[in-house]
């Protein structure tokens, strides 16, 4: 194994490689109100070009750039009538294999458990009550230095977020030039410590951590909502005072439901 010395910036010098794995997960919502036929079409509509699977992996394929990842195979699906996945199998350093070799396929799936982005998409709907609630699940786990809290402000952007759900958990060891096993490489406290402080201010943020075992669970949800972000058609102008007042109520029962994992309403 190689021996890494220790660097200016403060890193563990390491005999051999970084093995630890670093996971991000986390579930985004985007909450909307859509209760005619045809504003629930154009939610599907917005849908199928806001979060289709070429969009999802462009996104992806920046995040992958943030944290200094290199893509070794991308896998993406289309469903209809709307959702998508993609799958991002990566590595911490490039991998030089020659174009024909024989084992490459091999190579790139038993890398899988190691270090992936993926992205799952469920739109749905209720056409009795008009409330749409478009969630993404990411997944973005890495193994060596890489570290995924680095593409944080960047997916919350993406995905307009409403609601997020995030759990970071650092998994394995890594051992120092002196042998001593070494169970998380950089410091945090909380995952909301790695999100700007000019995003968290639009945020309500409760943290429930266990850093003695290295798991980190942040729930953010906006604090204030512009009701005509969440309708379709024209808006605010379809409606009448007292509807708009019942949408509203709607959406943020739907809104602190999903933020507290429990329902409010029969």
């Amino acid at each position: 194994m190689t021996t890494h010395s220790a660097s200016s910036n403060g890193k563990l010098a390491l005999h051999g490689f970084n093995n630890l794995t670093k996971s991000l997960s986390f579930n985004i919502y985007d909450v909307c109100f859509a209760h005619s036929a045809a504003h629930r079409l154009e939610y599907i509509e917005y849908i199928d070009e806001e979060y289709n699977a070429d969009r999802l992996t462009g996104i992806l394929t920046k995040v992958a750039d943030m944290i200094g990842a290199n893509i070794l195979n991308v896998a993406r699906q289309d469903y209809e009538p709307q959702g998508a996945s993609v799958t991002l199998m990566v590595a911490e350093g490039p991998i030089e294999v020659p174009l024909r070799h024989p084992l490459l396929p091999d190579a790139i799936v038993t890398h899988l458990d190691k270090s992936h982005l993926t992205v799952h998409t469920y739109p749905e709907s209720h056409p009795d009550k008009g409330i749409c609630t478009f969630r993404a699940d990411i997944d973005v786990a890495t193994c060596g230095e890489i570290s995924p809290l680095k593409a944080l402000d960047f997916l919350i952007g993406e995905f307009e977020s409403d609601i997020c759900i995030m759990d970071y958990k650092v998994r394995g060891f890594t051992r120092d030039l002196k042998g001593t096993k070494h169970y998380i490489d950089h410091d945090i406290d909380s995952i909301s410590d790695f999100i700007s402080p000019e995003i968290l201010a639009d945020f309500h943020v409760e943290d429930d951590n266990m850093p003695q075992q290295n798991i980190f669970h942040s729930k953010l949800i906006l604090r204030e909502t512009d009701l005509d972000r969440y309708l379709f058609g024209s808006g605010v102008n379809e409606f009448e005072t007292g509807e708009l007042d019942e949408i509203a109520g709607q959406i943020d029962s739907e809104m602190q439901e999903i933020f507290h994992s429990r329902n409010f309403s029969g």
